[in-house]
């Protein structure tokens, strides 16, 4: 086996080539920040997981935690990405992880390339960047994570896990904006979708719980954290969702405004003398909960402060919430029948005011709130938080480190099979 340099000063052995039985490293990496996961693709537990923050700075550390065992932070001043993946690959625990199968990588943007996950060579890696422009925060923090493995282990086979590929099933009644054709064709002006691993993770475990093959479901999923997107999913595929372009149009989240009317540009340019690249950073960055509340960007706290008789902190909650419910009850349009409405993220596995207040609201598609169940988030009644019905609500938890470990475990072990 090779070595591979840690920027902490020690050397360890490399962690072997490739093992068909081995768990999957994922990795979901940021501008300034790496979170991963060695998750066993089989049981999905994670044997070993982690964040980097504030990469490229002085300030940077590393936090692994291993399944079991113990806590481990490190500075680490200057760390580059290459610097953080070396530190995870030696810091990989050799009992509980010999041997790797594969890289899964969470990239955000695949255009209209990419409907499926897919191994990374530089034709994939090539496209991954060109899609930089349309994901110009995360596209090219993939490409680093990406390249950081390759020069730590070349011979590791790697696989993009795309936000978008879930969304490509969407119609063009679904996916196309009422603009000229010339801006679609050069310009790739088009609603693409995101959080489509954690829509596709959500929407084959709700037709586990629900008992019932998903080829016969209409779901809408409601994927509510800091980000939030709502999909419909008609037997198991998405047919529209609430993101469109970039991550910014769609249902109100923790900072980003969501639907905006588009002449607001020209209006604060105009009164505020504000640049475009001013007003997308408000509407990206201080918007949203924290923009209606004045309080926080997080539902936890903007709850609290509703519960204090904070005025702005109700507006806040009732904005998230009626803009929820209608966008949800429009998306029963392309199912032509709702069947469940799944709750995820944060935000819907853990806010039983969230779920209760939407529930409510949509009671005209037959839904009545379970009061006991939504307390205790369904996990007495297998995620139900509604009254048994035609239609129900569920709580599913999200797992996209699974569903990453999975698609990659599926690839890299087709191609490994001999061809007959």
């Amino acid at each position: 086996m090779g070595r591979v340099a840690d920027p902490t000063g020690e050397a360890r052995d490399q962690i072997p080539r490739f093992a068909p039985d081995g768990p999957v490293l994922v990795l979901n990496a940021g501008s300034s920040s790496l979170k991963f996961a060695v998750v066993d693709a089989a049981g999905g537990l994670p044997v070993f997981s982690g964040l980097a923050e504030r990469t490229g700075t002085s300030q940077a550390r590393l936090v692994i935690d291993r399944a079991g065992y113990d806590r481990e932070e490190l500075a680490m001043p200057g760390a580059r990405h290459s610097d953080v993946v070396a530190a995870v690959l030696n810091r990989l625990d050799q009992s509980a992880s010999p041997q790797l199968l594969g890289v899964g990588h969470r990239v955000v943007h695949g255009g209209e390339l990419f409907a499926d996950s897919t191994l990374i060579d530089d034709r994939v890696l090539t496209a991954i960047a060109e899609f930089s422009r349309l994901a110009p925060l995360h596209n090219p923090a993939a490409i680093l994570g990406i390249e950081a493995v390759r020069a730590a282990l070349p011979s590791v086979p790697q696989v993009a896990v795309f936000d978008t590929a879930f969304h490509q099933s969407m119609p063009s009644r679904a996916f196309r904006y009422a603009v000229p054709e010339e801006w679609y064709a050069r310009f790739g002006i088009r609603r693409y979708g995101f959080h489509g691993t954690s829509h596709r993770f959500v929407s084959q475990r709700a037709a586990h719980v629900l008992d019932r093959p998903i080829a016969e479901l209409a779901l809408v999923v409601a994927h509510l954290g800091n980000g939030c997107s709502a999909t419909a999913v008609l037997a198991g595929a998405s047919v529209d969702t609430t993101m469109g372009l970039t991550p910014l149009e769609g249902l109100v989240m923790g900072t980003r405004s969501g639907d905006i009317d588009p002449g607001v540009f020209g209006y604060l340019a105009h009164e505020a003398d504000l640049t475009v690249e001013e007003i997308t950073a408000v509407l990206n960055g201080k918007s949203g909960l924290l923009g209606l509340s004045g309080t926080s960007h997080d539902m936890r706290t903007v709850v609290g402060a509703v519960e204090r008789g904070d005025e702005r902190a109700s507006l806040a909650l009732d904005v998230f919430v009626y803009r929820l419910a209608k966008s949800v009850a429009a998306l029963v349009v392309p199912l032509g029948r709702l069947d469940a409405l799944v709750f995820t993220g944060g935000i819907g596995e853990n806010s039983a005011v969230v779920r209760a207040r939407v529930i409510d609201a949509l009671g005209f598609l037959g839904l009545t709130l379970d009061v006991e169940a939504n307390a205790d988030a369904g996990r007495s009644t297998r995620g139900r938080v509604s009254i048994p019905a035609t239609t129900v609500a569920l709580v599913v938890p999200t797992n996209e480190e699974l569903l990453i470990a999975q698609d990659t475990a599926r690839l890299v072990r087709t191609a490994s099979r001999p061809v007959d």
